[in-house]
């Protein structure tokens, strides 16, 4: 009967716990790391990278779309100041979503925010601390070149948009 209930016990607390996340804040950031203090420069910072991966997003939430990979692609550790936002981005021909968790735990998604298929997520008043960013693409196992833009001032497409391309 003791070992029904420990397995039982045990049953329970997996389901309590919630959904296991695929995605690792722990493991190393395919593209990259860029520590950032609020006025930095030059703004954006452009990171080229190739988005996508074989792990669908919606497992995070209702509104998070695309297909994204287990590690970050790539963190920002941002020193944040009092006057500027982030703005985090992605610019690509293929459709592409954003999946950030930031500094405070939370996660945040984004799909065809901007005019076309690119993905933004603006942090008004950004605590300081790390930002783990998938740039995932909508198709299922599909990847494509993209550029991750982080920006306290603009949106990767409106850089692309205003003839700045970088």
């Amino acid at each position: 009967m003791r070992i029904r209930l420990t397995a039982l016990a045990a049953t329970a607390a997996v389901l309590l716990a919630g959904p296991v996340l695929a995605q690792d804040v722990s493991m190393e950031p395919t593209f990259g790391t860029l520590n950032l203090m609020t006025g930095y420069m030059p703004d954006p910072a452009v990171i080229p990278m190739i988005a996508g991966g074989d792990i669908d997003a919606s497992s995070l939430g209702d509104t998070c779309n695309g297909y994204i990979a287990e590690a970050p692609d790539f963190r920002v550790n941002y020193e944040a100041g009092t006057s500027f936002p982030l703005i985090i981005s992605a610019v690509s021909e293929a459709d592409t979503t954003l999946v950030i968790n930031a500094a405070d735990g939370s996660w945040h998604c984004n799909d065809d925010s901007g005019n076309g298929l690119n993905p933004a997520v603006s942090f008004t008043s950004p605590p300081s601390g790390q930002y783990d960013i998938w740039v995932g693409v909508y198709g299922e196992a599909a990847t494509a070149p993209a550029g991750l833009y982080i920006s306290e001032v603009t949106t990767g497409e409106e850089m692309m948009e205003s003839g700045h391309e970088h």
